[in-house]
């Protein structure tokens, strides 16, 4: 573990790419200006999360259950029960925060169908990678794909679980919104799909606490079928839960347009 951390923040310094959206998304989430050492350490912060993330996701094939349940509580949970009770399923809406695939590894191992959409990373050795360890944690893999809507259906008609990262418009043509003080686009499918087909719509995230993990469910969201607002409301969730600990926010990419000036 203190190998991996130490790299983390190594590598922190060495990337400027990486360095500069960080800071940029950290002063957003924390609603200050950052510079200096208060830029510095937040950055770092950030990048020690991101190697823990790393670390767990390698160790995780190797955990038993009683070292994954271990550290782990969750609250809100009576949230997804009863979205299961209603038949409908449900959506995840999850920000890139902590560590979720020890949360989906514990949400699968009390009985809940987890469909998870994967992002088309690069190399496919990576995504391969990804994939397989999901599927050993018994997730239902979907790639982001444009069929990818049609298996997420799917998986709704079937009562599953569909866990979606929604703050990040990976795939483009998403849905204006204002997204920490700032106009942006986020996907418009979680809130979409959600109404089209009545599955609750929870936003949802898996803090680092500790050596273990914290998971908050929200209640669902109400929906009103219009995908602007609704998309609106989602992120107003999003960033509540993203300022609950900005620190564990594993966003490195552009996210705004004032990002690529």
């Amino acid at each position: 573990m203190s190998a991996l951390l130490a790299r983390g923040v190594v590598a922190s310094p060495k990337s400027a790419r990486d360095r500069r959206f960080v800071a940029l998304h950290q002063a957003r989430a924390r609603g200050v200006r950052l510079e200096g050492k208060a830029r510095d350490r937040a950055v770092r912060e950030a990048f020690v999360s991101y190697a823990r993330y790393w670390m767990e996701s390698l160790r995780l094939p190797h955990m038993t259950p009683e070292e994954v349940d271990a550290g782990f509580t969750i609250e809100g949970l009576e949230h997804i029960r009863a979205a299961l009770d209603a038949g409908a399923g449900a959506i995840l809406a999850l920000p890139h925060v902590g560590g979720w695939e020890v949360g989906g590894s514990w949400f699968v191992r009390q009985g809940f169908p987890l469909t998870v959409v994967v992002e088309a990373l690069k190399p496919p050795e990576l995504f391969t990678w990804f994939a397989d360890l999901r599927r050993s944690q018994g997730f239902k893999v979907i790639p982001l794909t444009k069929s990818a809507g049609i298996s997420v259906v799917r998986a709704l008609r079937a009562n599953e679980i569909v866990a979606l990262v929604s703050d990040r418009d990976i795939a483009g043509g998403g849905v204006e919104v204002e997204f920490f003080g700032e106009r942006t686009t986020l996907p418009g499918g979680p809130a979409t799909l959600a109404a089209r087909f009545g599955a609750p719509l929870l936003p949802t995230a898996v803090y680092f606490k500790g050596d273990g993990h914290h998971a908050v469910v929200r209640p669902a969201l109400a929906l009103t079928g219009d995908a602007t607002v609704d998309t609106q409301a989602l992120a107003r969730e999003l960033e509540d839960l993203i300022r609950a600990a900005p620190e564990q926010w594993h966003l490195f990419q552009p996210n705004w347009p004032s990002d690529r000036l």
